[in-house]
């Protein structure tokens, strides 16, 4: 198991949530000790602790897991199309022009 990807994707919400440490940590009812121990990858968070978590930043468990679980990069890509989705007619085909020139220039997966 990627512990460490875990605690990068708490660090990465966090952050975009504009909280600190110890915001989570008094949000979830945790040390900030302890929220830093799970962000380096040092700790494991319980299933009830990881849930009080995904709460606490309102995102899904998907969203944390997706570099953990087998299908993280279906999960990822999933996202990204919702960004793109998001966008601009225009941005959109500057980033669909981007990754096919990106998969033109890849190695193909022998399967």
């Amino acid at each position: 198991m990627k512990v460490e990807s875990i605690g990068q994707n708490i660090r990465k919400f966090r952050k975009q949530k504009k909280l600190r440490q110890e915001d989570l940590a008094e949000m979830t009812g945790l040390s900030p000790n302890y929220v830093g121990a799970l962000e380096r990858g040092e700790k494991i968070p319980s299933l009830e602790t990881f849930i009080d978590i995904i709460n606490a930043l309102t995102v899904s468990a998907d969203m944390v897991l997706c570099d953990v679980i087998d299908q993280g990069y279906e999960i990822k890509s999933s996202l990204i199309g919702d960004q793109i989705r998001r966008l601009s007619r225009e941005d959109q085909e500057r980033i669909y022009d981007v990754v096919s020139v990106l998969i033109q220039h890849s190695k193909p997966k022998n399967i």
